[in-house]
C-alpha cells in the first residue's frame, strides 16, 4: 500500500462514516431526521428545525439545504439519494417523495430574487417531486411545478412546468420525449 496515497486521496468512505458519527448533532437540530440517515459536509444549511428527512436518505457532500422564511419548508422523504452539490432551497415549500436520485450539481428552488429589490428573495410557488423520481445531473427544477411519481428528467434540463407521472422530460425548457430510448 502506497502511504503517499493514501494521505492525499480523499475517500468518500471516510467522509461518508465521519459523517455518521455527527448525525446526532444534526439530529437535536432539525425538525426530523430518520433512521440511517446520513448527511455528508454540506455547503450550506439553513432553517433546518424546517427541514424533515425520511429514513435512509444520503445527502452527499457539498449540498445546500436551506429553508428561508417563515413559511419555508423542506421534505425529503425516504430512501432518497441526494448527489454532491444538490442545492435545495425552499421559500415556498418543497417537497421530494421517497426513493428519488437527485443527481449531482441538481438545483430544486421556490425561490427568485425581487425585480425592485435584487437583494430580496420571493417564494415562486411550491415544488412538489413525486415518489421514484429522477434528477439528472445539472438539471434544474423551478418554482410552482409538480413532477409526478416516477418521472425522469434529463441531465441539463430546466422544469418550468408540471411533468406527469412516468414521463421522460429534457431540454430547456424541458419537454416530454416521445418514443424510446
Amino acid at each position: 500500500m502506497n502511504l503517499a496515497r493514501l494521505l492525499v486521496e480523499k475517500r468518500a468512505g471516510v467522509r461518508y462514516h465521519l459523517a455518521r458519527i455527527g448525525m446526532p448533532i444534526m439530529r437535536a437540530a432539525f425538525g426530523a431526521i430518520g433512521r440511517g440517515t446520513v448527511i455528508v459536509r454540506p455547503l450550506f444549511l439553513q432553517g433546518v428545525d424546517r427541514i424533515r428527512i425520511g429514513d435512509g436518505v444520503i445527502v452527499r457532500d457539498g449540498s445546500w439545504l436551506a429553508c428561508e422564511g417563515s413559511d419555508a419548508r423542506l421534505s425529503i422523504g425516504s430512501n432518497t439519494y441526494i448527489g454532491h452539490r444538490a442545492h435545495l432551497h425552499s421559500i415556498d415549500p418543497v417537497s421530494i417523495g421517497a426513493g428519488c436520485v437527485i443527481a449531482d450539481n441538481v438545483f430544486v428552488a421556490s425561490t427568485d430574487h425581487g425585480r425592485v429589490d435584487r437583494h430580496s428573495a420571493v417564494g415562486t410557488g411550491s415544488i412538489t417531486i413525486g415518489d421514484d423520481v429522477f434528477l439528472g445531473q445539472n438539471a434544474v427544477v423551478l418554482g410552482g411545478v409538480s413532477i409526478g411519481n416516477g418521472a425522469t428528467v434529463a441531465a441539463g434540463a430546466v422544469v418550468t412546468r408540471d411533468v406527469a407521472p412516468g414521463t421522460i422530460v429534457a431540454g430547456v425548457p424541458a419537454r416530454p420525449l416521445h418514443g424510446s430510448l
